[in-house]
């Protein structure tokens, strides 16, 4: 079986969750050395917010745990599927959306939700989205993707994807 090392982290407007999700990914696995193993990106559901930048919220949070990003929203394409290996929805909106554009079974076997992959989550959990709340709601989505990154990291490098 091939190694999975491109991964896409997806929510509605990826401005938020996804570009926050791609970044952490990112930083964890370069904290243990296996960065150069992956190719990560993000994406949107939607094309709301395509060539914005990460939410300044967000990013703000972020900041204060140390990690810094930029980036441009995009949309996820039907291309995409041929261009990851796994596919990381951040809610079941987004899941139903992907597997809705997957062209089969084979695609659609791509797509996860990112908490599957948190060891604090119940099944079918998904990340919060903060946009229309307060900071604590930001501080909470961040607290939660950088778990579920760090799990998915641990199973990837574990082989048990």
């Amino acid at each position: 079986m091939e190694p999975i090392n491109h991964l896409c982290f997806v929510c509605l407007g990826n401005i938020v969750r996804s570009p926050l999700a791609e970044k952490l990914f990112i930083h964890l696995a370069n904290q243990a050395g296996t960065v150069d193993k992956y190719q990560v990106d993000s994406a949107g559901t939607s094309a709301w917010h395509i060539g914005d930048p990460p939410d300044s919220r967000m990013r703000r949070v972020a900041a204060r745990h140390g990690l810094a990003y930029n980036g441009r929203a995009r949309q996820f394409q039907q291309r995409d599927f041929d261009r990851f290996d796994l596919i990381l929805a951040m809610d079941q909106h987004n899941y139903a959306e992907l597997a809705r554009m997957a062209g089969g079974e084979e695609q659609r076997n791509k797509i996860h939700l990112l908490r599957e992959f948190d060891p604090q989550a119940e099944p079918q959990a998904v990340v919060p989205d903060p946009y229309y709340g307060g900071i604590d709601g930001f501080e909470n989505t961040y607290q939660v993707i950088e778990r579920s990154c760090l799990g998915l990291l641990q199973a990837l490098e574990a082989g048990e994807l």
